[in-house]
């Protein structure tokens, strides 16, 4: 192991060596970097396992597994113990592990001990075979993977042997070859390709398809054969194994104590394959269990539904009312034998001749009452409750309206036992891009240097494009033609390839800006590159706009259908075979005092030699030439294949593309860019800055061709990028450039268009020295690396001159609008959570309808905690001066019942809240406030929100409101969010899988969540509450019969029935048709559930399963019971028939009147209810009359022997029967038809539509909702105490400020798909400087049909619609307004709240 302090001495030496006036500015992080190498008791030391290495090999290698997998849970010997130690966890399991247990105590037997153990035998034995199954299926799956071969170097042979995955160790070499699978995590030496770049699909490890780009280790790539292992003299130290896949940190330590940094693009991870590269080799540094894909293999997640909750604590009730029940048999049988304790017959002597007290046998019975009356305890409702979710769940699969034809997928059901969870959802947390939107990003409009250019052709031929395909991979595969212009025919057509529909990589290029382009060329760049005039800046920034689309990104570009073309610079030979007789400046041929020698020793590590002489060579895609001298040209139809992260990247390379800026090919060392007028460009690539959502932008550092300079391309939010741009006050053009970017900017918001901007800087090579210094250092730290790097980023990213901005659309999915509104009138409250800006989500949210017209939107943004606080309350009690009198207080959060709508009734507010201000609300005192405004509002939108705010405030409203909450999104930035939920959804959209992969659901459409939940969710919940409930009456009302009969036998613990018969019962003749129940039952049809969401509230507020129809079910058990007994008791009361014989017709009538008992509830009996009906009546007389013809001698004294034979030719029991049925039923069959008749429900007269013929359902449900709407009506008119003013304001001086519009531009969506273009103005009314007034009102769009004020994007006009202006004389009628609304003045923040308003119809 080296000594720290040698290697920081040696590397900071042989770095600053000719630099020493530099090595105190970085003193610091050389601490750093010693630091961060004292803690080596934290990471794993990787040693090859060959000879010169063999002794510390057997030491270290002894610490770390190998390679072989088990993911099963049992062995053949521990399957038996360890499933039913398993199984016993569970309580139900136990109770009756007891009763078999306290039924083998003489004292207390009440029934045959073989007898008893029946039930808990078929329930463990279910669960352990079907256990065992899953298990075994493993088994076979781990089996299979351990035994796949590979390619592992043998110190014995010499060579590269078939070796099986399971005998790969760390240390060891892997070849692989194409397509082959990576067998474990490997830091990569070795790749076939001459750029050092191997590239490896992730769809076995997160589900996305495009191609990901690794490259090896810095000092390993210029070998120009492949690595030998016995001449690997290394050592490798990494982290310790961990699940996180973005990140891997580490170093590489030569023998000569160089150290090289490691990354995540320097790791293939076990479960990638390997793609488009011949041969690649690397050195295992995790194997098995620690390789990160078996990290994060957490298996399936459980999550308990709300009904499974509530089932335990009604179980709970039982188990109570069963101990009143056995503390009622234990007492009676202790006055009966103290009332007749001198009656022998009654009180049998022990053997010992002395008798039993009284109190003692009293209680010796409770426990033997506890066995009999067992069956209270349902242990078949667990089993039953799993079998009916696993039927629902195919039900849900095989829904042929989940089927989405385009990516040619289906609704997934990953997790299995909450679907009943999915009809009482009552928040929706949505992501918005991918989610709301299509995630197809078309270029729309653009400004360069303050210049906007509006692309209105393109706009145009949006809608005529929009119907055509898209599909399932990241690749998107455009014809490109060495002459002529690249037109919209030239695009291969694919059906299935993400990224390639006309709309988005057909974009028509802004004619005027064309021209532009058209007139840059080498002699006007490079005039623009020493000139200060205005035309040769604005060719400059137009130049530097284009080229930054095209490679500030991680865009690949390949070849389909063939490997890789190799694109190599001649140059790059020299760079690493003559180093020493190549006529480019080497290392040790430069000046100690240049700068550029610090520079080019620096970037050796990187290979990048510091030679912008010799980027000029013209180099195309897919060709390669000896000559340096040569350029080669296209073929006219090559192709090349665009694989793009995000459809952001494909989208601005796209546009780039249309003005023949063309990315051709990139390396980890260069791009290549051909652009018109300047011919093939190639740019040394030296540094990638990527994003994060820290700094939410991402950097390029490239050797620009032209001018040989370093330059810095940067593209991020605007939010950020305009503080990081040059302030200087000579800049005055800069500054103008800005202000009217920013103006184009927020018009783009309020369209609803994603937005960006581009900036540059230009660095000397001294400040370049300067920053990679300390970049080297971040990058070869183990701790604190990440620290480090975003620290040497913001360093970089400063003093940037900008370049303009783009607006790219993101087209709505089908049915969104239409999905909200849905789900709106179901009483579902949707939260928006998004990281966009403010106007482009309000936007988005008008066009999906989750914003109306005539809502009252609030915008919070506030800079403190106080600040925000007092504008909550302020809003709030504009609220409440708006609410009627009449309507009851809001109740205080702890005593919420999550209810989604506790609004006043007609008041429709929104709130719009930055993530900024949700640093501030999420703090524990303002969360109760929060909450509370928040109930008050219909939809809230949380733009600029962090993946972490967004999980915290699903988990905020889960636990504080008590509210079933449902998230759902599309990337990766939603999984935290998914798995906070009480239900997640993913969408299988165009970023990648992992959403899918962490959801409990998965659809590929927005508008699948309709039927999700208004259909299924409702008739899940439904179905399996009735079935719930049936369960509990069905046995209650058969113990009770038991409990009845110990009245009439000296509470002695007998039972009326064959003990065989009473634990059949339950078990085999009444179990099946509850289940088709739970399965099958419709109480209303799909098409009046999606006609009439209002319904969805029956499950939501579970209406069927409330406390009071609990115990109403149990009261009209008891009734049954009673009913069931005392027939057939009087029936034969004096007669000399024996207890058989009197149980047999008690039984019978039990189990028809069970039975026929869920046929009364049945909401739709079909003929598979009929038969399972008839087959449960049929086994049971078939096994009586069986049972009764062959046990002759079973159970004496009592015998069953021929006791159905001789009922059955008894008139009377079948009068018995009948009587009973008839009687015990009749109140539940009256109070279902008085119920129907009289006060029928709202799904009860749902149901009656479906009877009617379709123009008469129609008609119906068409009065349904205007009934609903003069309901709405009334009660909001009830409500009112005064009329609201003409632009909604909020009566009375001490409301929340209401502000005028100023504007008067429609939020209109448009038709299908698309995005609301038609958009409204916010003018912002912003404080001055002087002001003291924190708090800034906005003005608010009201609805205006005029057709004047339209902005039509799509077309017409050769020119752009400019914002309004904002009027004069605004802000100190807002600051007066906000001073009247109580608000403190001296707040130096920039608090806000919008009160958007509109003209009522």
């Amino acid at each position: 192991m080296a000594d720290p302090i040698r290697w920081a001495r040696y590397r900071w030496q042989r770095l600053i060596s000719t630099e020493g006036g530099e090595g105190s500015s970085s003193s610091n992080s050389s601490n750093k970097c010693y630091q961060s190498s004292k803690t080596l008791g934290k990471h794993r030391i990787v040693i090859p396992c060959l000879g010169h290495f063999k002794e510390e090999y057997e030491k270290v290698s002894k610490l770390y597994m190998n390679n072989k997998i088990r993911t099963t849970k049992y062995t053949l010997l521990n399957f038996l113990p360890r499933n039913l130690f398993e199984q016993f966890h569970r309580v139900a399991n136990l109770y009756f592990l007891f009763l078999v247990v306290l039924n083998w105590i003489p004292l207390v037997e009440a029934f045959q001990k073989e007898i008893t153990m029946l039930p808990l035998i078929a329930v463990l034995t279910i669960i352990a075979v079907k256990d065992g199954l899953e298990d075994y299926s493993k088994y076979k799956m781990d089996k299979q993977i351990n035994n796949l071969l590979t390619k592992v170097y043998s110190r014995k042979e010499k060579k590269y042997i078939d070796e099986c995955w399971k005998n790969v160790n760390v240390g060891d070499f892997i070849r692989l070859s194409r397509n082959e699978i990576i067998p474990a995590d490997m830091v990569l030496l070795y790749s076939s390709d001459l750029d050092g770049i191997c590239y490896i699909d992730t769809a076995g490890l997160d589900g996305e398809t495009n191609l990901k780009q690794r490259q090896v280790v810095r000092g390993y790539s210029e070998q120009v054969s492949e690595i030998d292992p016995e001449k690997f003299s290394s050592r490798i130290e990494c982290e310790s194994p961990n699940n996180d896949l973005s990140r891997f940190r580490g170093f590489v330590e030569h023998s000569n104590k160089d150290r090289v940094g490691l990354s995540k693009e320097n790791l293939l991870l076990r479960g990638c394959t390997v793609r488009n590269t011949e041969a690649v080799v690397g050195i295992v540094v995790y194997a098995g269990h620690e390789t990160k894909a078996m990290l994060n293999n957490s298996g399936p997640h459980y999550k308990r539904s709300k009904l499974e909750r509530k089932v335990n604590t009604d179980i709970l009730w039982c188990v109570l009312l069963l101990i009143l029940m056995c503390l009622t048999g234990a007492i009676g049988h202790g006055v009966w034998l103290n009332r007749y304790s001198e009656i022998p017959f009654f009180n049998i002597p022990e053997p010992d001749g002395k008798s039993i007290p009284p109190a003692l046998a009293g209680f010796n019975m409770f426990w033997t009452m506890i066995i009999l009356l067992q069956v209270l305890i349902p242990i078949s409702l667990y089993v039953s409750i799993e079998i009916v979710k696993l039927g629902q769940i195919y039900l849900i699969q095989n829904d042929i309206d989940f089927y989405h034809e385009k990516t040619d997928s289906t609704i997934q059901c990953r997790a299995l036992n909450i679907a009943e969870d999915l009809g009482q959802i009552q928040y929706i947390f949505s992501d918005k891009t991918g989610t709301l939107t299509e995630n197809k990003m078309v270029f729309r409009r653009c400004s360069i240097a303050g210049q906007e250019y509006c692309h209105e052709e393109n706009g145009k031929i949006l809608n005529l494009c929009s119907q055509r395909g898209s599909g399932g991979l990241h690749e998107v595969c455009v014809t490109i033609h060495s002459h002529g212009r690249y037109g919209a025919g030239d695009a291969p057509r694919s059906g299935h390839v993400a990224f390639s529909s006309p709309i988005e990589t057909d974009v028509v290029p802004d004619t005027q800006l064309l021209e532009k382009f058209s007139q840059i060329s080498s002699h006007s760049y490079q005039q623009s590159e020493e000139g200060s005039s205005e035309s040769s800046l604005e060719t400059m920034y137009v130049a530097d706009f284009f080229l930054a689309l095209a490679i500030c990104n991680t865009v690949v570009v390949s070849v389909p259908n063939q490997p890789r073309q190799k694109v190599r610079r001649p140059y790059f030979w020299l760079s690493v075979r003559r180093l020493s007789s190549s006529p480019a400046p080497s290392v040790k041929e430069s000046s100690p005092e240049s700068p550029n020698s610090f520079v080019s020793k620096l970037s050796i590590f990187r290979m990048k030699l510091a030679s912008p002489e010799l980027d000029m060579v013209n180099v195309a895609a897919g060709c390669e030439d000896s000559s340096a001298a040569s350029s080669i040209e296209l073929s006219p139809l090559s192709k090349l294949c665009y694989e793009a992260e995000s459809p952001d990247e494909a989208a601005l390379v796209h546009a780039a593309r249309a003005y023949k800026c063309i990315l051709q090919s990139r390396t980890p060392d260069q791009v290549t860019v051909d652009f018109a007028g300047l011919g093939s460009l190639t740019f040394q690539l030296l540094h990638i800055l990527p994003f994060d959502s820290v700094r939410k932008r991402m950097s390029v550092v490239v050797r620009h061709p032209v001018s040989g300079k370093v330059v810095v391309y940067t593209k991020g939010a605007d939010s950020v990028m305009m503080d990081l741009l040059r302030t200087a006050s000579e800049e005055m053009e800069q500054k103008k450039i800005k202000e009217r970017t920013q103006k184009h900017l927020d018009d783009y918001a309020r369209r609803g268009l994603r937005t960006l901007c581009m900036a540059k800087k230009v660095m000397s090579d001294a400040e370049y020295a300067e920053w990679l210094n300390h970049h080297f250092l971040a990058e070869t730290s183990i701790d604190n690396r990440e620290e480090l790097l975003l620290e040497s980023a913001i360093k970089l990213e400063t003093q940037l001159t900008l370049l303009g901005a783009t607006g790219i659309e993101d087209r709505l999915q089908e049915g969104v609008p239409d999905t909200i509104q849905a789900l709106r009138k179901a009483g579902i409250k949707i939260w928006m959570l998004t990281g966009d800006k403010r106007e482009t989500a309000v936007n988005i949210a008008y066009a999906c309808k989750l914003l109306e017209p005539d809502d009252r939107i609030f915008t919070l943004k506030s800079q403190s905690r106080d600040a925000c606080a007092l504008v909550m309350s302020k809003i709030l009690e504009g609220i409440q001066k708006n609410t009627s009198a009449e309507k009851k207080p809001s109740q205080k959060l702890g005593n919420v019942s999550a209810s989604p709508s506790t609004q006043a009734p007609g008041f429709s507010a929104g709130l719009v809240i930055d993530g900024r201000t949700l640093e501030h609300v999420l703090h524990d005192s303002l969360q109760n406030m929060f909450l509370e405004l928040t109930e008050k509002c219909r939809a809230v939108i949380c733009c600029q929100a962090t993946p972490l705010q967004k999980s915290v405030l699903v988990r905020l409203v889960r636990s504080k409101l008590k509210a079933m909450t449902l998230a759902i999104g599309d990337g990766a930035n939603d999984v935290s969010m998914i798995q906070v939920a009480d239900t997640g959804v993913g969408i299988s959209g165009q970023e990648g899988m992992q959403a899918v992969m962490a959801s409990d659901f998965a659809i590929s459409q927005f508008r699948h969540l309709r039927k999700l939940l208004l259909v299924h969710g409702h008739w899940c919940n439904t179905r399996l509450t009735n079935m719930v409930l049936y369960f509990f009456y069905k046995n209650v009302a058969y113990v009770n019969l038991l409990f009845w009969y110990q009245f009439f036998c000296g509470f002695s613990g007998t039972s009326m029935t064959d003990y065989w018969i009473l634990i059949l019962f339950n078990l085999l003749f009444t179990s099946v048709p509850p289940i088709i129940y739970g399965v099958l039952d419709k109480d209303v049809s799909a098409e009046i559930l999606l006609q009439l969401p209002q319904l969805y509230m029956m499950s939501q507020k579970s209406v069927a399963y409330l406390p009071s129809a609990f115990w109403i079910t149990l009261l009209d058990a008891f009734y049954q019971s009673l009913v069931c007994f005392f027939v057939p008791y009087f029936t034969y009361y004096g007669s000399d028939i024996d207890i058989f014989s009197f149980g047999n017709p008690i039984n019978t009538a039990a189990l028809f009147i069970i039975l026929f008992h869920l046929l009364i509830e049945c909401k739709s009996v079909t003929w598979i209810h009929a038969a399972v009906v008839a087959g449960s009546i049929l086994l049971y007389f078939v096994f009586a009359l069986a049972f009764g013809a062959t046990c002759k001698t079973h159970s004496p004294p009592p015998n069953p022997y021929w006791v159905m034979e001789k009922h059955m030719m008894d008139p009377v029991f079948y009068l018995v029967c009948l009587l009973t049925t008839c009687v015990a039923l009749l109140p539940r069959y009256l109070l279902r038809v008085l119920q129907g008749t009289l006060c029928p429900s709202p799904v009860l007269r749902a149901k009656h539509l479906d009877r009617l013929t379709p123009g008469e359902q129609r008609e119906a449900v068409k009065r349904w909702r205007d009934d609903c709407a003069v309901n709405c009506r009334a009660e909001f008119q009830a409500a009112s105490g005064s009329p609201r003013s003409p632009t909604g304001a909020v009566p009375g001086e001490e409301s929340v400020a209401s502000v005028p519009p100023t504007s008067k531009t429609p939020f209109q969506a448009r038709s299908g798909t698309g995005l609301a273009e038609d958009a409204a103005s916010l003018a912002d009314a912003q404080d001055e400087p002087g002001d003291t007034n924190g708090l800034n009102s906005e003005t608010a769009a009201s609805l205006n049909p005029s057709k004047e004020t339209n902005l039509e994007a799509s077309g017409g006009d050769a020119t752009c619609a400019a914002a309004p202006a904002r009027p004069s004389g605004e802000d100190s009628a807002a600051a007066a307004r906000a001073h009247g609304a109580g608000v403190n003045p001296a707040l130096p923040e920039e608090d806000a709240f919008v009160y958007f308003t509109k003209l009522e119809c």
